[in-house]
């Protein structure tokens, strides 16, 4: 997509000028009202579309978004982006033909989420793309691209990358929390995917956090909105608070005491859009000299250029996203791209060869309260599904030829003890356990959240524990002690310490919330019909005792970036039906000395086992040096390797990949020595073979 036509803007510009200083703050919220007198029709800007068209009725659900990060597959997300735009495109010209302006319906989107899940226990690291500033940022920038569209000239939809910045947890404080990150954290960790999205992706628009950062409100923050995100990243869009952001400064930030002072005080640092009405305190700013109209008119002006990119004010005949018909909604091209990617998505953790199962008939007992939960695969921010299949249908169905019986034996971590004897008295007739369990949105979720709930109840939020649920713990070990095999399958959005479980049971697979056709997916990698390949976006931890506090912002000792302990599962992991062998790693150099020089890497990966399969190449920078995270990602590629083939597959490493990043957030050579790691995880945990390179940094 094109940076800002010129036209575009000068359109925009023509149309402020027509309008009223209270027409003007009118449409500064997100609920902007018509004006007749200019043909200005009313706009909603609020829309979702984590993983799939959300809350506007009937569109695909895909794998949430910790599942997409799971895939590791970059070309995938762009063609799930794809046709969640396609959705979006072809409901908002059908909800216009029948005079549906409203929430949910328009083509600003309010996604993806590309904070980073520092800490298992936020709630809404379901929503992220994972740990790791590199794979975020690789994710986001193909899933904006393909949001975005390829047009020279309009956009298919306006995407929006949040909460910038430095936004992860506690939910219950972010609405007043102040952090104060070293340099170093802000530009190693919290800053690179927001910079890629800006200035690789193109990002049209970006959502403030609720936090403080450095004591400035994120919506209010000259150094994050003007310094960094314009001055710096070059950021010619505009800037959407997230919602009651604004009425926060002056409510529990503090900072201010008055709505007119907080909403002069965000537009001033340039939030141009403000979701909910503290905007409307404006008139007042105005009066009272607290804020100048030409501030007004930037704001405006950002505002309406990717209105008039979007093609809301040209003949429908001349925007060619406007052609895509409704019939794209949840067809079954856009189904079978969801049940592709639960299946690309999903890590298998540990396989003491009781994995693939066979197909001769056997009685099978599938078990769990997640077993045959439809709501549980979705996640939150969800749109409305045409059909689901749960775990327990999809296991049915594959196993046509045996036995299948189901009981939920507890809830997600409630406990009923009539339903937990009922659970115990199915392994008396079968061969084999399936156990589903995990979370679900009450346990994990957005601060208030009742989406995926039952009516009245409301999600904790954040966990205070990251251990499998007490109800869950107590039935699987009273299963195990029936002796029949077992074979656990997590759904969930976030790190699960399975310590009991990885001891005792022979087989682990992790699921995610793997949206409309879950079960079907689970099944497929069950019973071999898939080879699984998903890798772990997230560090599984064995217990809170190895994690600072949760408010602790500082990187110390967090992620497989700077944690020193040993973990349940690392990032990066995942294991497979098949096995491979790295060999003839090679560079083309081994020593940088100048910033614009790059390194070019081959590896040949082979498939040496008897199923064909995926793997995920994985290249680390490590170092020894202090001033360096212990290891980063710095390259990946999903490739595919039939029975016995060999592939050579390339990276370019660009010296910015062996910079550092000072106390004062500025990037330069330190003289030292790295070692450059090839394979399928990182060096210690991986089960296939490493190959190691040294490159000497040179001042």
């Amino acid at each position: 997509m094109a940076k800002q036509n010129q036209q575009f803007k000068e359109r925009a510009q023509a149309l402020v000028a027509q309008m009223t200083r209270e027409e003007k703050i009118s449409q500064m919220m997100h609920r902007a009202p018509a004006i007749e007198r200019l043909n200005l029709p009313e706009y909603n800007w609020w829309n979702e579309c984590l993983h799939g068209v959300g809350r506007a009725g009937l569109a695909t659900v895909f794998p949430q978004a910790i599942g997409l990060a799971a895939t590791w597959n970059t070309p995938l997300m762009h063609r799930v982006a794809t046709a969640i735009s396609d959705e979006a495109r072809a409901k908002h010209h059908e909800a216009l033909r029948n005079g549906n302006h409203g929430q949910y319906f328009g083509l600003t989107m309010w996604s993806p989420n590309i904070n980073i899940f520092r800490d298992p226990r936020w709630g809404r690291g379901q929503e992220t793309y994972g740990e790791d500033p590199y794979l975020t940022a690789r994710m986001g920038v193909a899933f904006i691209t393909g949001l975005q569209g390829d047009d020279p000239d309009y956009l298919k939809v306006v995407a929006t990358p949040k909460h910038y910045a430095v936004h992860s947890g506690p939910e219950h404080a972010r609405h007043h929390f102040d952090v104060s990150p070293s340099r170093r954290d802000l530009w190693e960790t919290y800053l690179p995917a927001f910079e890629a999205c800006i200035i690789e992706a193109d990002a049209a628009s970006i959502m403030g956090a609720y936090n403080r950062v450095d004591g400035d409100p994120a919506c209010a923050s000259k150094p994050l909105l003007q310094d960094i995100l314009r001055d710096k990243w070059g950021f010619d869009g505009f800037v959407v608070s997230d919602c009651g952001a604004i009425d926060d400064i002056y409510l529990h930030h503090k900072v201010v005491e008055t709505a007119a002072e907080a909403a002069a005080l965000a537009v001033i640092a340039g939030c141009d859009l403000e979701c909910y009405r503290t905007y409307e305190a404006l008139i007042d700013a105005l009066d009272t000299k607290l804020i100048e109209e030409e501030t007004i008119d930037r704001a405006l002006i950002r505002l309406f250029t990717p209105r008039y990119q979007l093609g809301m004010f040209d003949d429908p005949d001349t925007v060619p996203y406007a052609q895509i018909p409704y019939s794209v909604v949840d067809c079954e091209e856009h189904r079978q791209l969801s049940f592709e990617t639960a299946r690309e998505a999903m890590a298998l953790l540990k396989n003491d060869n009781l994995l693939p199962l066979t197909d001769k008939p056997q009685k099978i007992a599938v078990i769990g309260p997640n077993a045959h939960d439809p709501q549980v695969l979705l996640g939150n921010y969800n749109g409305t599904h045409s059909y689901t299949v749960t775990p327990f249908e999809g296991i049915q169905a594959r196993a046509s030829q045996s036995e299948v019986t189901y009981s939920q034996g507890c809830g997600v971590f409630t406990k009923d003890n009539r339903a937990f004897q009922e659970a115990l008295h199915l392994p008396q007739e079968s061969d084999l356990i399936i156990f589903v369990g995990g979370l679900n949105q009450a346990l994990e979720g957005e601060e208030g959240q009742e989406e995926g709930l039952p009516e009245g109840l409301v999600s904790k939020g954040d966990r205070a524990s990251i251990d499998l649920p007490e109800s869950q713990d107590d039935l699987l070990k009273a299963l195990h002690n029936t002796g029949k095999p077992i074979i656990l399958v997590l759904i969930n959005g976030s790190a699960i310490a399975i310590n009991w479980a990885d001891d005792h049971l022979p087989a682990i697979l992790e699921a995610w919330y793997p949206g409309q056709d879950g079960g079907t997916a689970i099944a497929d990698i069950l019973f071999g019909d898939y080879n699984p390949a998903g890798r772990l976006p997230v560090t599984f931890y064995r217990s809170l005792d190895d994690l600072p506090s949760f408010d602790d912002y500082s990187m110390k000792n967090r992620t497989y970036r700077y944690f020193n302990g040993e973990v349940l599962y690392p990032f990066g992991y995942g294991l497979s039906y098949t096995c491979f062998e790295y060999s003839n790693f090679q560079a083309d150099k081994n020593s940088l000395c100048l910033q614009d020089e790059s390194i070019n890497l081959t590896v040949d990966v082979s498939n040496t086992g008897d199923l064909p399969s995926d793997e995920v190449v994985q290249i680390y920078r490590i170092s020894n040096c202090p001033d360096y995270p212990h290891r980063q990602l710095v390259a990946f590629e999903r490739i595919h390797l039939a029975i016995g083939e060999t592939k050579t597959v390339s990276f370019i490493l660009s010296s910015e990949q062996f910079m550092m990043i000072d106390d004062n957030g500025e990037k330069h050579f330190q003289p030292g020595i790295f070692t450059v790691s090839a394979g399928g995880g990182q060096t210690e945990h991986t089960l296939t073979q490493q190959t190691t390179i040294t490159t000497v940094i040179n001042t």
